[in-house]
């Protein structure tokens, strides 16, 4: 099959700011507001329409404080997302900074993975599933080739279009990592979602940190219920992964004793499991089960990277078009591929009650 090559690396690109060519961009009276979608502590979420084009936006105003000026993590997102121009990641198309607000105004995408899993309980379509998988992968690819880090893989913050378009929103914790040696703040992943090094108080980590949510992600999609819902702290989060994958130790894991929060004796020794044995549904689908094994590894150098787990043999039976596509192009621009009825039902438009709001009002902005 084709093999996954290096995407480009992220360019500069033209970003939609206020020029005397192009006044009505960066200006609040160029939009207008439909419908509130969502609201959070810093941000309020309102689908739009541009008055430029006719297209549909969701407009997040970010709330200013005179004595703390513009949220530092309004501007790393805005930052970040302005240089990313790929299929896989929503787009944003314009910033507008008034006294009082910062609006960001990206594209509008219809739903999310949260919740078009909510309308399809019990497991998605395994064809599906590879075709969501393997967009969350390539977007990935993209970003970590950009030295980019998500931090914040959860099925809340990946949107899904009408057509079945996966899309990584909510770059509010997103990270450029280019010096090996920074540490960053281990409160940054969604409990179900965060892997064991940072769980254990770990601070110095790569790409490896977004390829656990990844796994997690990826079961949950199979199986129709979350990886590891652990349901009080986190020595609760830590027992639940442990009970499957086993009790980590120096041999397996070299350095975790180091970890602040790792104490051998606070923890049950389990051995490791099939993790057929946790979630059934693997054995059904081809290669599902190595794939996802690779993901899931404790020891965070040993986790397969995105670019790595593109040319995994559980995507051998897609069309190798896909392998050649442009970063700007959908998988579904390639004849043949194209979302399956899950069961009980075809897909959906969703509405007024999307989860995109919960993605972008509910970040730490």
């Amino acid at each position: 099959m084709k093999r996954w090559t290096s995407p480009k690396p992220v360019a500069s690109v033209r970003f939609l700011l206020p020029t005397p060519t192009s006044p009505k961009f960066g200006k609040a009276d160029s939009y207008e507001k439909l419908e509130k979608l969502g609201e959070g502590s810093y941000a309020t979420v309102y689908k739009g329409k541009s008055k430029v084009n006719g297209k549909l936006v969701a407009l997040k105003v970010i709330r200013l404080q005179e004595e703390e000026g513009t949220p530092f993590t309004a501007i790393r997102e805005a930052s970040l997302l302005k240089g990313l121009k790929h299929a896989n990641i929503v787009l944003l198309h314009d910033i507008i900074h008034t006294k009082e607000t910062l609006t960001l105004v990206f594209e509008y995408v219809h739903t999310d993975l949260c919740q078009y899993m909510d309308k399809h309980p019990g497991g998605l379509h395994p064809d599906n599933v590879k075709l969501f998988l393997f967009q969350l992968l390539r977007g990935l690819s993209y970003i970590h080739q950009g030295h980019i880090l998500h931090r914040d893989l959860k099925p809340q913050n990946l949107l899904i279009s009408d057509t079945g378009e996966l899309k990584l929103a909510d770059f509010g914790l997103a990270r450029a990592k280019s010096v090996p040696s920074h540490t960053y703040s281990n409160e940054v992943v969604t409990l179900w979602y965060r892997p064991p090094d940072v769980l254990l108080g770990s601070t110095e980590y790569s790409t490896c940190l977004d390829m656990w949510g990844v796994g997690c992600i990826f079961i949950e999609m199979i199986q129709g219920v979350a990886a590891f819902p652990g349901m009080k702290d986190i020595q609760d989060q830590l027992e639940r992964i442990f009970l499957i994958l086993g009790t980590p130790n120096e041999e397996t894991w070299p350095g975790i004793s180091s970890l602040t929060l790792f104490k051998l004796e606070r923890f049950t020794q389990y051995g490791p499991k099939n993790l057929r044995q946790a979630w059934n549904k693997l054995s059904y689908i081809n290669h599902a089960e190595d794939l996802a094994s690779k993901f899931l590894q404790c020891f965070p150098k040993n986790r397969i990277s995105a670019q790595a787990a593109l040319n995994h043999d559980y995507f051998s039976n897609l069309p190798p078009r896909l392998w050649e596509l442009s970063d700007m192009s959908s998988i579904f621009t390639v004849p043949n591929v194209k979302l399956q009825p899950e069961v009980g039902e075809g897909m959906r438009v969703f509405g007024k009650n999307n989860s995109f709001s919960k993605s972008l009002s509910n970040s730490k902005h």
